[in-house]
């Protein structure tokens, strides 16, 4: 492992802490479920062509089994998706995430292959460490900080997660080098807990805040949380987002969150955001699938971009992870009921120079 700490550039800071759209990468599969070269390239394509500010590669939705030793695709899968970003020559900060998880050796591992490949920060997961204690899981950060960037994550327990203390956050938000927290409980008691135990923190400047919570998108980039600490009052606000809904429709989610950022500069908060949030929502319980508990999740990603052509199909590497009954119908019917979330006419009109050999 390198002795120097990587850190994020100034420019990468300001454009973090302004917030940005960081689609969470999906994993594009053929029939035999192989890696397809042609349609991963694409994605990456199109969300640099959305004016997507990242990309995180390597996480949930781009499946944790890339990492199985008979699968072994979390090395091709983020070169793939830098090359792609290296070879946009961007004008603009850009912000490589990779996902890590696992034990502190097998994370540490994961974030020097993404460090090599130049990716600037990991996303750091805590799933899958149910016997870890607190106190070992911010020891496992502190390493891993102490090598890249990091950007914590509190996961929902449907998927994984678990619940963390206050105190939890408040110790994790002290460690150098953490870089920003995805809030993704997809609970409001859990997600203001992040947010406090960021406000008690002394590096709380330092911190940027990303919405997880596909489920409450724009309430929470449209909120400022305030708190009194140590009798001073205290702001925060969660200013973009690091989301699966986001791998689809991303040209409209960066549209969004540019209005957002009008509005929270205007201060003008018109009725009508709780509505637009209200579909959002309706449309993510399509695509993520929570009335079968998130099953058809990933392959709900996979649907919305193959109807768009991105994808050749709903392939998972898991066989048995399809779209569940009904779920097609679903996502059918928030298309139709709400054209104005969508940028199918954006996708079209790039869609064969995205999926053009080079």
């Amino acid at each position: 492992m390198s002795e120097t700490r990587k850190t994020l550039t100034s420019e990468q800071i300001t454009a973090l802490h302004d917030g940005l759209v960081i689609p969470a990468h999906p994993l594009a599969l053929d029939e035999n479920r192989k890696l397809d070269v042609r349609h991963q390239r694409a994605l990456t394509r199109y969300y640099i062509a959305s004016g997507a500010g990242g990309i995180a590669v390597g996480v949930h939705s781009t499946q944790f089994e890339i990492r199985d030793p008979g699968i072994r695709l979390f090395e091709p899968v983020l070169r793939l998706a830098a090359e792609e970003v290296d070879n946009a020559g961007l004008q603009k900060p850009f912000i490589r995430v990779a996902g890590v998880c696992g034990p502190t050796e097998q994370a540490l591992e994961e974030a020097e292959i993404a460090a090599a490949l130049g990716y600037d920060a990991v996303l750091l997961s805590m799933g899958g460490l149910t016997d870890w204690s607190e106190t070992e899981i911010l020891k496992r950060a502190q390493t891993i900080a102490e090598f890249m960037p990091v950007i914590g994550f509190y996961l929902q327990p449907s998927v994984g997660g678990r619940i963390f203390s206050f105190d939890f956050w408040r110790a994790f938000a002290d460690i150098p080098n953490v870089v920003a927290i995805k809030i993704a409980p997809f609970n409001r008691y859990q997600t203001i807990d992040v947010v406090r135990a960021v406000c008690y923190s002394v590096r709380r400047d330092d911190i940027a805040l990303y919405t997880g919570n596909d489920d409450n998108i724009v309430n929470d980039l449209l909120t400022t949380y305030r708190f009194i600490v140590e009798g001073v009052e205290v702001e925060k606000r969660i200013v973009g987002g690091l989301l699966g809904h986001w791998a689809v429709w991303t040209r409209k989610a960066v549209e969004l969150l540019e209005r957002i950022k009008q509005c929270r500069r205007n201060s003008l908060l018109d009725a009508e955001w709780l509505t637009l949030n209200a579909q959002i929502t309706d449309s993510n319980a399509a695509i993520f699938d929570p009335v079968h508990q998130y099953a058809g999740c990933i392959p709900g990603i996979h649907e919305v971009l193959r109807r768009q052509g991105l994808l050749q199909g709903t392939w998972c590497l898991k066989a048995e992870e399809t779209l569940s009954s009904g779920q097609a119908e679903e996502i059918t019917r928030v298309c139709q009921d709400y054209p104005h979330l969508n940028d199918d006419e954006f996708v079209q009109s790039r869609l064969q120079e995205w999926l053009a050999e080079t």
